[in-house]
């Protein structure tokens, strides 16, 4: 039997960490990294930089019709499919660096499928986009960002683009060799390529949640009832973090099976969580 490397963070229990995980040990969050981007976007707003509203083109060379908007990218409402044309394989955000991005934003109104704001369909092309846009408005690096308007605030350091190779929990294939966790830290940065310790992490999720200490939860996340969650996974890694007012969860497992750890994280919410509450 397979034994995945697990850690279980929660207001509900002592932490559970098993199989060889480690909550201080960088891994990576996926598209977790959603809700630190939207905070960003909502920060920005509050600030007066832009609003959620604007178009995608007072930011990026789109072609003007589109209709989308920061919200819309925010909210998965844009009209964009899931990921950006050609992207796959085994490395599958290789080759999606700022140069293809721009290609892509230049011919947008070729991409859509819908709308904007009339569906709603999960987008990493859309936070990708969304992240770019940001950066755009601001002249700011992406990391820059997130430090000093989610982070700094938090006080919280352990998250990161690239953190040093001696501090990554990664997957491990035949002959305990570590496998090379998906290239994420181009394009799609914005959309999935953060690593943070599962401690950090958790402290995320306390610090924008429950506690509410940069306002309102930004829009990435999902409800249902009185819960907001988010979860996340890349080839090797799968995360879910949800709180609710009876308690807040995080799952970690190095496996890209992000079902089975969805299911670990709900089993537990559901033990301790009223329906509906």
């Amino acid at each position: 039997m397979l034994r995945v490397p697990t850690c279980v963070l929660s207001s509900f229990h002592a932490p559970q960490v098993s199989h060889g995980h480690n909550p201080d040990l960088f891994v990576q969050i996926g598209s977790l990294t959603k809700p630190l981007t939207a905070t960003v976007l909502t920060a920005l707003a509050d600030d007066g930089v832009l609003s959620l509203d604007d178009p995608l083109e007072r930011f990026l060379p789109a072609p003007g019709g589109t209709g989308i908007t920061l919200r819309h990218l925010a909210e998965h409402t844009s009209g964009l499919p899931r990921l950006p044309p050609d992207t796959g394989g085994r490395d599958p955000y290789v080759a999606f660096d700022a140069g293809t991005l721009d290609s892509c934003v230049r011919r947008l109104d070729t991409l859509v499928t819908a709308p904007a704001g009339t569906t709603e369909e999960y987008s990493n092309f859309g936070y990708a986009l969304l992240g770019a846009a940001l950066v755009a408005a601001t002249r700011t690096p992406y990391e820059e960002l997130l430090h000093r308007h989610v982070l700094g605030p938090l006080g919280i350091a352990d998250v990161a683009v690239d953190p040093p190779s001696g501090r990554r929990l990664v997957r491990t294939g035949l002959f305990g060799r570590p496998r090379r966790p998906w290239s994420m830290d181009g394009a799609i940065l914005p959309a999935g390529g953060l690593w943070a310790t599962p401690r950090a992490t958790a402290d995320l999720v306390t610090g924008l949640l429950v506690d509410r200490r940069l306002g309102e939860p930004a829009p990435a996340w999902q409800k249902a009832g009185g819960l907001l969650w988010h979860n996340g996974a890349t080839g090797d890694a799968s995360v879910f973090a949800g709180a609710a007012p009876q308690g807040w969860i995080l799952v970690h497992r190095l496996s890209g099976r992000g079902a089975v750890t969805d299911k670990m994280a709900l089993d537990t919410l559901r033990r301790f969580v009223k329906p509906g509450a």
